[in-house]
C-alpha cells in the first residue's frame, strides 16, 4: 500500500506559503492506520537494535508511538508541554523561529542505559525532536533512532538529527 496516496496536501495552511501534510486520512481508515504502524515497525527493524521504550512528543507523535509500542510489546513515554505531567519532570527548552518553547517528561520515565526509539508523525525543522533527544540523553537513555511517517527533506531537520539516524516512510521536499 502506498501511504503517500493517503496523505492529503493542503496548500497555504495554516499560513500562506505552507504546504500542510494532513495525516487524518491515514487515521480515519483502520486498515490504512494498521498498515502505517506495520510499515513503521518494519522501519524500526532496519535500525538493527531493539528499543526498550518508545518516546513521542505530543500530540501527533502519540498517534503512532502508542500503537507501535503496543505492537512491539514495550513501554511508551509521552513528552508533553509544560504543566501537563503531575510528577517531577525533566525539561528542555528549545528555540522557535520567534522565541522559545519547552517540553517535559517524567523524571523517572527513562532509566540509564535504556535503548530509546523516538517516534513522531513528521520530521520538519527537527526542533522538537532534537529537544526530545536532549531530554532522553539528560536522563541517561541511549537513542537508537528516530522514525516518522513523513519527512520534509528540504527543511533542515534530517540534517540536524542525522546523528540519531532519522528515517521516515514518506518523503516530501517541503
Amino acid at each position: 500500500m502506498d501511504l503517500k496516496e493517503k496523505v492529503r496536501i493542503i496548500e497555504n495552511f495554516p499560513i500562506p506559503g505552507i504546504s500542510f501534510k494532513d495525516i487524518t486520512p491515514l487515521l480515519s481508515d483502520p486498515d490504512v492506520y494498521l498498515e502505517t504502524i506495520r510499515q513503521l515497525d518494519i522501519l524500526v527493524d532496519t535500525l538493527n537494535e531493539k528499543p526498550d521504550v518508545i518516546v513521542a512528543p505530543e500530540s501527533r507523535g502519540f498517534l503512532f508511538g502508542v500503537p507501535l509500542a503496543l505492537k512491539r510489546g514495550i513501554g511508551f513515554v509521552p513528552v508533553r508541554k509544560p504543566g501537563k505531567l503531575p510528577c517531577a519532570v525533566i525539561s528542555e527548552e528549545y528555540k522557535l523561529e520567534y522565541g522559545t518553547n519547552k517540553i517535559e517528561v517524567h523524571a523517572d520515565a527513562i532509566s540509564k542505559g535504556d535503548k530509546v526509539l523516538i517516534v513522531d508523525d513528521l520530521i520538519a525543522t527537527g526542533g522538537t525532536l532534537e529537544a526530545t533527544a536532549k531530554l532522553i540523553e539528560k536522563m541517561g537513555g541511549n537513542i537508537i533512532g528516530i522514525v516518522a511517517v513523513i519527512e520534509l527533506t528540504e527543511v533542515g531537520g534530517i540534517e540536524k538529527l542525522k546523528k540519531y539516524r532519522p528515517k521516515a516512510l514518506i518523503s516530501y521536499p517541503y
